[in-house]
């Protein structure tokens, strides 16, 4: 999307179908990165930069300034790419400031390091609900969201463009777990009552897309199409039946494929574990936990 203020550019991850985002004001040429993905293998444990690569040429081609790595929660299903653009570009990493629920939680279940402190120091800036990033002439507007997790953010563009994390999916798909730790069904649905109050015509970025049968990968959908057809919340859906269906179906999903490495590393800010005697960095598998 593009206008005569701001350009947003999308960047889908098919691994883990997570979409990033550039967001940059046409003026300036500032810029921030929205939920960038770190590319990895778990057969092998090896990282590589491939995915950030291609936002960083896109970045340098549009001779950009990169200010932000914005996190919209602490992902379970990939491992962010925060730190690159950190390393390369000096852009500060931001998330909600409710991290620090989530970080004494993975603290307690990995038995991390005594030095790990869950205290969002590893982040830049916490975010609280209301805050306002500039970005040249632009401004995102912070709105907390929990529900899917404790600390979930939406970062509300000009009033017109929300992009959402894992709150709300494509209106095919519905809406995002709830039964990780310190999630819940109720705040969820409150949290995306506050997204669909907005006007009709604000559009909805979303972090995940998972296409049913017939239809391509989808970034965004506007705030009217979600009230008419998303399939567990759209207009007339109670809170009591989003619930109840909510934790029934969270009942029967797997835990994601990377929740384990992801976790450990994102609530680092992406970064990885301190090396060990032998030089060594390590991610640890709790059994029988999940």
């Amino acid at each position: 999307m593009s206008n005569n203020k701001y350009t947003i550019q999308e960047f889908l991850d098919h691994d883990s179908e997570t979409f990033s985002y550039v967001v940059f004001d046409r003026v300036s040429k500032q810029a921030v990165v929205i939920d960038p993905v770190l590319d990895f293998d778990y057969q092998s444990g090896r990282t590589s930069e491939v995915g950030v690569n291609k936002i960083a040429e896109y970045i340098d081609s549009n001779s950009l300034s990169l200010e932000w790595a914005l996190e919209t929660h602490a992902h379970a299903d990939h491992i962010s790419g925060a730190p690159y653009f950190k390393r390369k570009y000096g852009a500060k990493i931001g998330i909600g400031r409710h991290i620090t629920k989530v970080q004494d939680t993975f603290k307690s279940l990995f038995n991390l390091e005594k030095e790990f402190l869950p205290n969002g120091c590893q982040f830049d800036q916490l975010f609280d609900y209301g805050d306002v990033i500039k970005l040249g002439q632009l401004q995102f507007t912070v709105m907390h969201t929990p529900g899917h997790t404790p600390a979930d953010l939406v970062y509300f563009l000009e009033n017109e463009v929300m992009f959402v994390g894992d709150t709300i999916f494509m209106p095919d798909v519905g809406t995002a777990r709830c039964d990780f730790p310190g999630g819940s069904a109720s705040q969820l649905f409150e949290s995306i009552q506050l997204l669909l109050s907005k006007p009709e015509d604000t559009f909805i970025y979303v972090c995940h897309d998972y296409p049913t049968e017939g239809r391509s990968h989808r970034s965004h959908v506007s705030v009217k199409e979600q009230k008419e057809s998303n399939k567990h919340v759209h207009d007339g859906i109670s809170k009591a039946e989003f619930i109840e269906m909510r934790v029934t179906r969270d009942k029967g999903l797997a835990m994601p494929r990377l929740i384990l490495p992801a976790i450990q590393l994102n609530i680092r800010a992406g970064e990885e574990p301190p090396k060990e005697e032998n030089g060594t960095r390590y991610l640890k598998i709790p059994l029988n936990q999940l």
